[in-house]
């Protein structure tokens, strides 16, 4: 376990989860992987909550596998039963596949993650279980907010806990508070496997821009991220324009 990068997360995720009673007693919660070091990461820091904390709860990690060439649901499977004692939940689908087709006119991207989430959903409805976590961070919370502004033209991101289906379920991200640059640290510290995205679009999407365009502002003042982090919960609508 290295030291300051767990304890900086762990104080990270322990916040998020208090200020959003994210985790209650008794819980069955489905954990989305996608192989990489941020929903390892989270995985990984709900397996070590769990193991010393005073409530139990159970997690099921499921990888939806989006039917590219040269996926990696087998080795993934092996890492997780072997490096956290878990047994990972393999779905193969084609959704990556015809969202990248000629029968889909939408944002491949847009489809494609929908559909991953609905059968997240689907599957943690057959487990029995409540809530759904995904690895989403601070930094993507951040870009997320840009996203939205500028090719949605709303002012809105995710949310660290979400209810949805009128309470049937509540998709959790303990890593909400977290910087990007600290889950990189662990997990290089805990020696995560690096699987290849086979998605052709994973490096020309538009959060791609943005993270690209939101890192040259960071570069030229630290203090940036940390603003921006702070203004999506200090918000004066009495400064807005009116709907």
């Amino acid at each position: 376990m290295s030291g300051a990068a767990f304890k900086a997360l762990n104080r990270s995720v322990g916040k998020a989860i208090h200020h959003y009673d994210m985790i209650a007693h008794g819980d069955r919660i489905v954990v989305g992987l996608s192989g990489g070091k941020d929903s390892l990461t989270l995985l990984w820091m709900l397996a070590e909550r769990r193991a010393r904390a005073p409530i139990d709860y159970e997690i099921f990690p499921v990888y939806i596998d989006p039917g590219f060439s040269g996926g990696y649901g087998e080795p993934l499977s092996r890492f997780v039963r072997e490096a956290l004692g878990l047994d990972l939940r393999v779905e193969a689908t084609d959704f990556g596949v015809v969202a990248h087709s000629e029968a889909n006119r939408e944002n491949p991207c847009f489809l494609c993650a929908r559909r991953r989430r609905q059968r997240l959903f689907e599957i943690a409805d057959g487990l029995g279980c409540g809530k759904v976590a995904l690895g989403h961070h601070k930094d993507d919370l951040i870009e997320t907010f840009f996203i939205n502004i500028l090719y949605a033209g709303e002012v809105s991101t995710m949310l660290p806990a979400q209810s949805f289906f009128k309470g049937l379920f509540t998709v959790i991200r303990p890593l909400a508070f977290c910087d990007e640059d600290a889950i990189k640290r662990f997990a290089r510290g805990e020696g995560f496997p690096a699987f290849q995205n086979p998605c052709p679009s994973a490096d020309v999407s538009k959060r791609s821009e943005i993270k690209a365009l939101l890192n040259g502002l960071y570069r030229r003042n630290r203090k940036i991220k940390g603003n921006i982090f702070r203004a999506m919960r200090h918000v004066k609508p009495e400064y807005l324009l009116k709907p």
